[in-house]
């Protein structure tokens, strides 16, 4: 029988008595946490954050002196760590962002992990990376995939260091309990770089895709691993020129923007990863935007400022920015344009029908 009117005094002790049961078997009343399961928007633990670019390169540096590259550690990389969740090496609670470093003549060995993966170079090279057997040059503005389960290892050629930007889905594979990991061989073969590796001759040509790979059941990566800097800067070049003339192509005045896709579906090039570069014209800037996806971007020219959930950030070259959902965010750029590179757990949520977009006035679509 429920009860509707017990004495007060009865109802706490037998409230306590109740809860004590429950907690004993493992159970917890929903009445008591609903406000924490299910918030009216979405209420991060991830905070606003940013590493600048010339305070972590010389970091990386001492660590080249001090850290060898091995089976050890396997890969002298520095993770970003945002200061709201409280210890993990995570920039936000589904990527991982860190600076690898590798040193002259250095060897990163060949490994594989369920984990899918990208690496964007900031500046130099030398550098080149094998992806399941496929050498790949890795130079300045060039953005190289690693989907989940390849094997990659990575040698430096030359006696200069170099450092790029590795983006992961650590954190989410991790909390799915779906992380593998193997070692492969001990190094990459030093067998020379080509000038294009073998994913770039097959699957590089804009809008030809090879009849005889469409047969096959479409890769959830992109089978293209190179992403090259001049391709990229001129579709972004393009979208400005375009809006001289008067015709549309830009996202927003002033602010072009291209998003890397798989060239056998036109979907994301990794399936839980969203790749993105965006170039604002001298003086521009976006509208107040925020999404229930988290991400990260890195300023790869130019300088100028975020304004995310109600602070104010100056950026300049290289610098990371970590953005936690639903943290209302606008860019605006600095006398000499601002180019940004960004990659976001977008496209878990959009399959999942758990994104949405807002403007700062409030409205959200799904």
């Amino acid at each position: 029988m429920t009860r509707t009117s017990p004495e007060p005094v009865a109802e706490e002790a037998e409230l306590a008595e109740l809860y004590a049961d429950l907690a004993r078997q493992g159970l917890v009343p929903l009445w008591t946490i609903r406000e924490g399961l299910m918030p009216t928007e979405p209420t991060p633990r991830a905070k606003p954050a940013l590493w600048r670019w010339d305070e972590l390169l010389p970091l990386a540096a001492r660590a080249a002196e001090l850290v060898a590259v091995g089976r050890g550690g396997e890969r002298r990389a520095i993770s970003l760590a945002n200061p709201g969740l409280g210890g993990p090496p995570y920039a936000t609670p589904t990527l991982w962002a860190a600076i690898q470093y590798l040193g002259p003549r250095e060897a990163a060995p060949s490994h594989r992990h369920s984990q899918s993966a990208f690496r964007f170079v900031l500046e130099g090279e030398g550098v080149w990376t094998v992806v399941d057997g496929d050498p790949v040059a890795m130079r300045a503005g060039d953005l190289l995939l690693t989907p989940g389960w390849c094997f990659h290892g990575h040698r430096n050629v030359t006696d200069r260091p170099m450092a790029w930007l590795d983006g992961l889905d650590i954190p989410f594979v991790a909390q799915m309990d779906q992380g593998f990991f193997e070692y492969g061989p001990a190094a990459p073969e030093d067998a020379g770089t080509p000038p294009r590796s073998r994913s770039e001759r097959l699957w590089g040509q804009a809008g030809l895709a090879p009849v005889a790979a469409l047969g096959a059941p479409a890769p959830l990566a992109s089978p293209l691993v190179a992403y090259r800097a001049e391709r990229i800067d001129e579709a972004l070049a393009a979208q400005l020129a375009l809006e001289d003339e008067g015709h549309p192509g830009v996202l927003e005045p002033g602010h072009a923007a291209v998003r890397v896709t798989n060239p056998a579906t036109g979907a994301d090039a990794l399936p839980t990863i969203r790749l993105e570069f965006h170039r604002l014209r001298p003086g521009a800037s976006t509208p107040w935007h925020r999404s229930s996806a988290s991400a990260v971007w890195q300023v790869t020219a130019g300088s100028g400022t975020a304004e995310v959930a109600s602070r104010s950030m100056t950026l300049g070259r290289g610098d990371l920015l970590a953005v936690p959902s639903w943290a209302e965010l606008r860019f605006l750029a600095g006398t000499g344009g601002l180019n940004l590179f960004c990659f976001s757990d977008a496209p878990v949520f959009e399959r999942l029908g758990l994104l949405r977009q807002g403007t700062r006035a409030g409205g959200s679509t799904r």
